[in-house]
């Protein structure tokens, strides 16, 4: 493989002194692109991103809002000759990603199975909480641990019982944990515990195994050495990891779950049994539960493109959650690779980016320029982003995270809070009023005089008046291009640039 040039101009940009080059090194410090219904955010800046990813190699993680997306994909992996690359994930496709067979292969140990999956459903239900809830979901702390030490010791029974973690375990697992006063008269209730009592006793009866095992390979002065009863179970606790591990999950489901108050547990439960249930339904199952995987992330390491085709505008939840698990796997997943002069640079492309957004965003994309991953996230206008991902301070939660992202594009906008936003950024400018008196009457005098005054360099309704391409405007879409900390455009961090809605991938 040969040495990477990060150095490499990727796009070469018009300004009033010359031309600015864009480069590898640009890419993966991030890209947002802002702008409003119809301003030609996609078909203008986006287009041209996607063709120069694409011809010049990249590969890549598509994630998708809207029905046409794949289509349009499909187009620029023709127009720059990458159809071979191109992977879609797709209902009745034939690639299939198991995440959970794929999170176990890849952790060193089983307490790192554990958190791995835990880590990678609660981010999942997480981001769908807050977007149910208008941003910031619950902060509360009891609410958070109680989900977690759900989710690991459901994974742990499961592990333990089992030797493998399914989907259809879990669920039947949380639908049947025992509660605080069942109904023995009740026979439905007996047979909603059964699955757990399955779990349990399973591990229970292999914990009894290793145990014996374990005792019986001591010599004859060791058991000697075990006095009573209580002496025995505290060596059996030290001796074999699984006991400890069932005296726990013990604890937790017998003690602390079972005897919560019933209002607590129900939202608990059903804020995962929900989640679970809907990766059990078809076709979310097919692609992600039921077979083994044929593309992993590190595919795009060889310069795949994959694309899930479960746009949110037809799936909904489930197809918005389903790729935030893949996205965020993918994420870490180009997180753990060491770097080297030879690494490609990767890309994260989501249109209608606030579907798709999580709590780790800011600290993944505080990172991802080292891990050479471009990211391109496109949307409307900040209040999108406010509602995604906002919850307490949500300001400068969404501000925080766009700051990681090191080129900023701006169309047109009728968002105030985005223009204003957009105008700030590029700063203000120092310039001078000229002034002019004339005095009449008995004397007659006249003079000039100026002072210094600060304005915006770009006042915030200049994004108003933004062309928006299509043949009035003769294809071409304006917007402003800002590129933090570098002086590239004539001094300035930004200039105003035009995007042929036409162009060729080559131009």
């Amino acid at each position: 493989m040969s040495f990477i040039n990060l150095d490499k101009p990727i796009l070469s940009i018009p300004h009033a002194t010359g031309s600015a080059e864009w480069t590898i090194r640009d890419a993966v410090e991030g890209v947002q692109i802002f702008g409003g219904i119809g301003s030609g955010k996609t078909s203008g800046s986006g287009k041209m991103l996607a063709l120069k990813y694409l011809s010049h190699g990249f590969g890549g993680l598509v994630l998708t809002a809207k029905q046409d997306e794949k289509d349009l994909w499909v187009q620029y992996c023709k127009e720059t000759n990458r159809m071979s690359d191109l992977v879609i994930i797709e209902p009745n496709g034939k690639y299939h990603f198991n995440f959970l067979e794929y999170e176990t292969s890849r952790s060193n140990g089983n307490e790192a199975i554990t958190d791995n999956i835990v880590q990678v459903l609660k981010t999942v239900i997480k981001a769908g909480k807050e977007k149910e809830e208008g941003g910031g979901g619950s902060d509360d702390a009891f609410w958070q641990t109680a989900l977690d030490m759900l989710l690991f010791n459901v994974i742990d029974l499961c592990r333990m019982a089992y030797g493998e973690i399914s989907v259809e375990h879990m669920y039947e697992i949380v639908q049947s944990i025992p509660k605080a006063q069942p109904d023995s008269q009740n026979e439905d209730d007996k047979k909603e515990t059964g699955a757990f009592d399955k779990a349990y006793d399973i591990a229970h009866a292999k914990v009894l195994q290793k145990a014996k095992e374990w005792f019986q390979s001591l010599s004859p002065g060791e058991k000697h050495a075990i006095s009573d009863e209580e002496a025995y179970n505290r060596a059996i606790l030290e001796a074999v990891p699984e006991a400890r591990l069932l005296k726990f999950l013990h604890e937790f489901f017998m003690d602390n779950f079972k005897n919560l108050s019933s209002k607590t547990r129900s939202i608990i439960e059903f804020t995962f049994s929900g989640f679970l249930f809907r990766l059990l339904r078809e076709p979310v199952y097919s692609i992600f539960c039921k077979h083994k995987s044929n593309v992993v992330p590190e595919d795009c390491l060889k310069g795949k493109i994959i694309l899930i085709n479960l746009p949110v505008k037809v799936y909904h939840k489930v197809g918005r959650d389903c790729q935030i698990l893949f996205k965020y796997v993918w994420q870490r997943a180009m997180e753990r690779r060491i770097i080297t002069p030879q690494s490609p640079p990767v890309f994260l492309w989501a249109d209608e980016a606030q579907n798709f957004l999580h709590e780790h965003d800011a600290e993944y994309q505080a990172t991802a320029r080292s891990s050479r991953i471009s990211t391109v996230y496109i949307s409307q206008n900040l209040p999108n982003y406010y509602a995604s991902m906002g919850g307490q301070k949500a300001e400068y939660k969404v501000k925080s995270f766009l700051g990681t992202l090191g080129t900023k594009i701006f169309h047109s906008n009728a968002d105030i809070e985005t223009n204003k936003y957009s105008s700030e950024l590029f700063g203000d400018i120092l310039y001078e009023e000229h002034g002019t008196s004339v005095q009449t009457g008995e004397k007659f005098s006249h003079g000039d005089s100026f002072s210094l005054k600060m304005d915006k360099h770009i006042r915030p309704e200049e994004f108003l008046k933004l062309k928006t391409g299509g043949p009035r405007n003769g294809h071409r879409v304006e917007g402003f291009f800002h590129k933090q900390g570098d002086a590239l455009f004539g001094g300035h961090s930004f200039t105003k640039a035009i995007f042929n809605q036409n162009r060729n991938p080559k131009s």
